[in-house]
């Protein structure tokens, strides 16, 4: 048989105190002397008392709940995002809802329609790869539920977004590989239609007109950057003629994929084919030759979102829709790359 839940009216009668000093002192009330205090939640965890947080944010219309949607779990740069945002939910006293869209537009919205149903108070989003429409937002945005937008964004969206300036990265990127002495690049991305591959491709091909160097359609490879796909990548680099002699690859997991691959097959790094990655993932250091690449701040940025987003639930910070703050990277220069 379930048995009765222990209510303040319950505490209050067994201590015979007022209704009003039970409920100041389980919220911490100054005005509660200490020993008070100290009797009142003793006697509450002796009769298992339990805050009714659900009733209480009825009250306040409120859930202290913020949702997630990240397009894969396993990615060491979205691990590093969730972390930040974790570390400031929970000196805010917010929960968080951490969903992944597999990289599907139609589970991404299942996931947005499921959270806002859940009545979470705010969302922070990384958009999947092939999401063009953005309607399953619009319930938040009808309802002024604030939104932020990190990393993978579209500025078609009416929110603010954080991310760093992929079209500089990519071009940092590019240039190195040129001024190591690199004539025939290949650049690895994945599709086209996210901001952060669009802009990466943008930067290098800009760093290529800017050095007067070709750009050929033929030497841009999409797939979905994965290690084994970076396994594919070296199999179509062997094949080309001429051979390319550098590649930037748009996430360093799939670079690496490629490196040990060409290794197998007797290419040399970086003297036969120079390699930039993009992440600094942990795997851009165990890797031999060190894989060069651009720094994403994932933790940083995860932070940066969850201030926004809390500050603007707490009154302290008004979200601008039109807002895009760019974070700084840095390319980190290793063995893979550097000839001279």
């Amino acid at each position: 048989m379930k048995s009765k839940e222990v209510t303040i009216y319950d505490i209050a009668r067994e201590l015979n105190l007022s209704i009003a000093t039970v409920s100041r002192a389980l919220k911490n009330d100054s005005v509660v002397s200490k020993k008070t205090k100290k009797k009142i939640l003793d006697a509450a965890a002796a009769m298992g008392y339990r805050t009714n947080h659900f009733a209480r944010n009825l009250r306040l219309q409120r859930t202290n709940t913020l949702g997630v949607i990240i397009p894969r779990l396993n990615s060491y740069f979205m691990s590093s995002a969730i972390a930040g945002i974790e570390s400031v939910a929970n000196e805010k006293g917010y929960n968080l809802i951490i969903s992944q869209s597999s990289e599907s537009k139609l589970q991404e919205a299942s996931i947005a329609q499921n959270l806002f149903n859940h009545r979470v108070d705010g969302l922070l989003v990384s958009l999947a790869y092939d999401t063009t429409d953005y309607s399953h937002f619009l319930p938040y945005q009808n309802k002024n539920v604030p939104l932020v937008f990190f990393d993978r964004t579209d500025d078609t969206i009416d929110a603010t977004s954080i991310l760093i300036d992929n079209e500089l990265a990519g071009y940092t990127a590019t240039e190195h590989l040129i001024l190591q002495g690199c004539k025939r690049i290949v650049h690895v991305t994945a599709h086209s239609v996210r901001n952060v591959y669009q802009d990466r491709l943008k930067g290098y091909q800009r760093a290529l007109a800017h050095h007067q160097l070709p750009f050929n359609e033929q030497m841009v490879l999409t797939n979905n950057l994965s290690q084994e796909a970076g396994i594919k990548v070296a199999e179509l680099l062997q094949s080309m003629h001429p051979r390319p002699d550098g590649v930037f690859f748009a996430n360093d997991n799939c670079a690496v994929g490629c490196m040990v691959a060409l290794k197998k097959a007797g290419w040399k790094i970086p003297e036969d084919i120079a390699v930039v990655g993009f992440n600094n993932d942990p795997v851009a250091t165990v890797v031999e030759p060190n894989l060069t690449t651009i720094h994403y701040p994932g933790h940083t940025m995860g932070r940066l979102a969850a201030n926004h987003l809390i500050s603007t639930l707490n009154g302290s910070y008004t979200l601008n829709n039109a807002n895009k703050l760019l974070l700084r990277f840095e390319l980190i220069i290793r063995d893979s790359s550097t000839r001279t």
